[in-house]
């Protein structure tokens, strides 16, 4: 089994969660983590995808939310190419890959919008098996830091998510 883990992170906490995750796939198979500024559009060679991001104005973020987020809110990063953008450019697949996907979103009561709902709905146009449930992990602000116990929770759904698709019939 082959793994890659695609983020777009801002302020570093969605790159925090999919190294936590990928840590707990380490354990069942190698793992790719990468922006998705850098990540590959062809995903054959993979058994299992799993693809994050921040939730900015109640989905994945544009441009224009990312440009805010620099201008108003100091996000150290200038992200060029995000989840979003990079989805767009993913090669259908002809058989179901296993893709999954997580956001990061504002320790907030229920706050509507996901970033990981939508890159979902995405991954299943292009013709990836979706139906593992996606994951928010939850930060204070929109800088951070994480709320505690996220990371720990990051690794361990990681590890839920290496023996899922080891089991998984070939």
């Amino acid at each position: 089994m082959r793994a890659i883990v695609v983020y777009e992170s801002l302020w570093g906490n969605t790159e925090q969660v999919a190294r936590a995750i990928a840590d707990g796939l380490a354990s069942v198979a190698p793992v790719d983590v990468v922006s998705a500024d850098a990540a590959p559009t062809q995903l054959e060679t993979y058994d299992l995808v799993i693809v994050g991001g921040p939730t900015h104005a109640f989905s994945m973020s544009r441009p224009s939310t990312r440009e805010t987020a620099v201008q108003t809110q100091h996000a150290p990063r200038i992200v060029e190419r995000g989840i979003r953008e990079w989805l767009d450019d993913v090669t259908a697949v002809f058989y179901p890959i296993t893709a999954v996907t997580f956001d990061t979103k504002v320790d907030a009561p229920r706050l509507p919008g996901s970033a990981a709902k939508a890159a979902r709905h995405e991954l299943r146009s292009r013709g990836f098996d979706v139906s593992t449930a996606s994951q928010t992990f939850r930060v204070h602000g929109y800088e951070g830091p994480l709320v505690d116990g996220e990371l720990a929770r990051a690794e361990e759904w990681g590890r839920s998510l290496g023996a899922l698709v080891a089991d998984a019939p070939r």
